[in-house]
């Protein structure tokens, strides 16, 4: 495929294009196998999309909007645009920021990355750490399926094994980001647990997982299940069997992989895809301190967090877990969504709540969702 990275971040794309100059991206995979190429032309300009058959968004999720708003005018009947991840109610915002020419397009979401990543050298190198076994993604229309399909697991080669989910609201609420990142962060740094000092080390993040951390998770994925199950008892026919639990979504994805799959600890403390990746810190006189601007909560908190506390509150599902982690990091990304428990702060229109775009009311998340 002829093939085009577009970025809309600031100048990152001449950046970038400066960075690689006339070399191929290096990328090493898990194998150890080292792959070579480098895509057509780096730019910031949206027009490309007229060009595309399908748009590959791996973009923080808070970004998504902008994207979708760009990429509008220039899009094609037919065109795929495929989420990775699309986070929770990625679907919802295409359709709301697309308008009437949604219903031309083609709109896939994956529940998460394909592989456990990171970069060695800016624009220049990166290096797979591990690679799923299996991914679930779902499209809207569902009929497209085959067709969305066949273009994105012939890109992304056998692994992971792209499949299918009936509807994108198992993929929302299976958001693994939504409930691990923050729930982790809290886990670590919550007054219960840090006294505001500066820490000897970079704390391991998966791996540095301990009974209380695993009990935030836990309740976590306790109050996601009842929202799937509250959906299904309102929804005749509605299948969210995607909409695992935690511990469950590893063993999806990570089948075979960790020596210590009994529990959710034992899953995150021995996933090799894991090894060594710690809290995201900020250094301070040799030792360190959280960095709670991270994206872990940044991003999954508004576009991923929100969506489950939202939809809860419309369904009148409690989410006591979900309601002491996401006060305490609203405070910390210096946003106020969540009000006396309640889903009305000035800065909702900022999240992927279902009423940052109007809706309140099941019926009126039944439609949006496309679900009736």
């Amino acid at each position: 495929y002829p093939t085009f990275a577009v970025s809309l971040y600031a100048d990152e794309a001449a950046k970038w294009k400066e960075a690689l100059g006339d070399d191929d991206y290096e990328l090493t995979l898990d194998t150890g196998k080292v792959v070579k190429s480098k895509p057509d032309d780096i730019t910031n300009d949206p027009s490309v999309a007229a060009k595309a058959d399908a748009i590959v968004l791996a973009v923080p999720s808070f970004a998504h909007g902008q994207y979708f708003e760009a990429f509008a005018p220039y899009m094609r009947p037919g065109t795929l645009v495929a989420c990775m991840p699309a986070r929770s109610g990625g679907d919802i915002l295409f359709a709301a920021k697309l308008g009437a020419k949604a219903k031309d397009m083609v709109f896939m979401g994956f529940e998460t990355l394909p592989w456990a990543c990171r970069f060695t050298e800016w624009g220049r190198k990166a290096t797979i750490l591990g690679t799923k076994g299996s991914i679930l993604a779902a499209v809207t229309p569902p009929a497209k399926f085959p067709q969305a399909f066949a273009l994105m697991q012939g890109m992304l080669g056998v692994f992971p094994a792209v499949t299918e989910s009936p509807n994108n609201l198992g993929i929302s609420l299976r958001n693994p980001g939504a409930q691990i990142h923050p729930g982790v962060m809290y886990g670590r740094w919550c007054p219960e647990k840090w006294d505001g000092n500066p820490v000897d080390e970079k704390p391991l993040f998966y791996q540095g997982v301990e009974e209380f951390s695993e009990s935030v998770l836990m309740g976590l994925t306790k109050e996601v299940q009842a929202i799937a199950r509250k959906m299904e008892e309102l929804v005749p026919g509605l299948d969210l069997k995607d909409a695992c639990t935690l511990h469950q979504w590893y063993l999806d994805c990570y089948a075979g992989q960790m020596p210590d799959d009994k529990t959710l600890k034992g899953c995150m403390n021995t996933n090799p895809g894991y090894r060594g990746l710690t809290h995201p810190c900020i250094e301070a006189d040799g030792k360190y301190m959280p960095d709670l601007k991270y994206r872990y909560l940044m991003e999954d908190v508004p576009t991923g967090m929100c969506f489950n506390k939202g939809l809860g509150e419309i369904l009148g599902v409690p989410m006591p877990m979900t309601d002491k982690v996401l006060a305490w990091a609203q405070e910390c990304i210096g946003m106020s969504i969540m009000v006396d428990g309640k889903m009305c702060g000035p800065d909702i229109g900022k999240t992927r709540a279902p009423q940052a775009m109007g809706i309140t009311t099941v019926d009126g998340f039944v439609k949006a969702a496309g679900l009736a």
